[in-house]
């Protein structure tokens, strides 16, 4: 496209790109933006060196001036949208990048891949938090998905609630609180399960995490408690009946004194699994392959579109597709979060023109996050991962209590559009 707009004279029309999701996934009556701070960042380092345009030109991808305009890239333009953090819903313009046209349909597959997979997963993992009930969770799915997916799915089930993960490179990175436990190979590979109990007991100390089912749970248990003694940090079950064995294992370690040892929980867990078990003694609970996949739906269903341009004589028009199940709304948005008298939040209003009016009422959810090229740094790091994580909680709080049944549903709010 680049190359063809180049050779025609419109790469250089000032163009309105938008990003958002035609719908939530399947049966989600909300969804959360995640990936907004790493996307910024990715921006920020896109870059064509040598090796890139030496494939390109020994391919011919594309012809000498469009090599020549790749070698020079870099973004320069201005992106507005939702704060990492923001609850969203469908057709909501979560992204708006404003540059010439060839800056920015250059930017789509990255903007997508980044929001697509790390919003998926927090919307999945904000899903398991309501389940919980006020119980931590950790992120446990680094080997149930890519390498660098790993350290993405970490970041967004941090903003979404989690309380840590076992990623540690998503600590060093991000900042995300990290834990983790022992496997079942590490209690095989010592002769007796006392002697791997004591082995962990005597590196990390008593209030360790202790793997008990790796054969009998009951013995496990004992083990467990004879080794480490009162001060047993928790145990944590792999395996079996949870909703009973929980129950006959917080019995056994009360009548061993250990009352304040706590028991955390894996297995598979989802969201309807966490809800299964609240009435359960569970203190915690580790979830791995269904937070990293999105609990089903791996990609949230966003999509990028030109929205606007600037004609040959110097007006700006609005774009739009007519296609028969994929039509989108052209023009500038400016979207805000109508809310009732107690707080609570009863539309998505997405005023559509120049600017919304100035008696627009509700919260606007267009925030800056790069201007003329540079990404704005509360956005960035380990900083903007907290900011994120709060903005979540709160935005959060702003639902109706239908949000968070799990059973699917429609979005728990609409989106109503107002023509300027």
């Amino acid at each position: 496209m680049i190359d063809a707009a180049i050779k025609a004279g419109t790469h250089d029309r000032p163009s309105v790109f938008e990003a958002f999701g035609r719908s939530l996934p399947r049966g989600r009556r909300y969804g959360v933006v995640a990936g907004t701070g790493r996307l910024l960042q990715l921006i920020a380092d896109f870059r064509f060196g040598d090796a890139e345009l030496q494939f390109l030109r020994a391919n011919r991808v594309v012809g000498p001036a469009t090599l020549d305009w790749l070698a020079d890239y870099r973004f320069s333009g201005t992106i507005t949208g939702y704060r990492e953090g923001e609850i969203y819903f469908p057709n909501s313009p979560l992204l708006v990048v404003e540059s010439s046209f060839a800056e920015g349909v250059l930017l789509e597959t990255l903007v997508l891949s980044v929001l697509n997979y790390d919003s998926s997963v927090a919307g999945a993992a904000a899903r398991m938090v309501s389940a919980a009930r006020g119980r931590p969770l950790a992120e446990m799915g680094s080997r149930r998905t890519g390498e660098r997916s790993a350290v993405a799915a970490a970041r967004a089930a941090y903003i979404a609630g989690f309380g840590a993960t076992s990623n540690l490179e998503a600590g060093r990175s991000w900042g995300v609180p990290t834990m983790g436990t022992a496997a079942h190979a590490f209690t095989m590979l010592h002769d007796s399960e006392e002697e791997a109990f004591r082995a962990q007991v005597d590196a990390l100390g008593p209030s360790t995490t202790l793997l008990v089912d790796t054969y009998d749970v009951p013995t496990g248990v004992e083990t467990a408690v004879r080794v480490a003694g009162p001060s047993l940090g928790a145990v944590r079950l792999d395996s079996g009946d949870l909703l009973t064995l929980v129950g006959s294992v917080r019995d056994q370690l009360d009548g061993l004194g250990n009352t304040g040892t706590k028991i955390t929980v894996t297995n598979d867990l989802d969201e309807f699994a966490i809800a299964a078990l609240a009435a359960t003694p569970v203190d915690s609970y580790g979830v791995g392959t269904s937070v990293v996949t999105g609990s089903g739906s791996p990609a949230a269903g966003m999509v990028y579109k030109l929205v606007a341009r600037q004609g040959a004589d110097g007006e700006w028009v609005a774009v739009a597709k007519k296609s028969a199940d994929k039509a989108t709304r052209g023009g500038r948005k400016h979207p805000v979060r109508l809310q009732d008298a107690s707080g609570t939040a009863v539309s998505e209003t997405v005023y559509v023109g120049d600017a919304a009016p100035a008696d627009a009422r509700g919260r606007a959810l267009h925030v800056p996050l790069v201007v003329d090229g540079v990404a704005l740094p509360e956005h960035l790091g380990a900083a903007g991962v907290e900011a994120a994580r709060e903005h979540c909680r709160s935005a959060l709080a702003e639902l109706p209590d239908e949000a968070f049944r799990l059973a699917a549903g429609d979005p728990v709010i609409p989106t109503v559009y107002r023509e300027v």
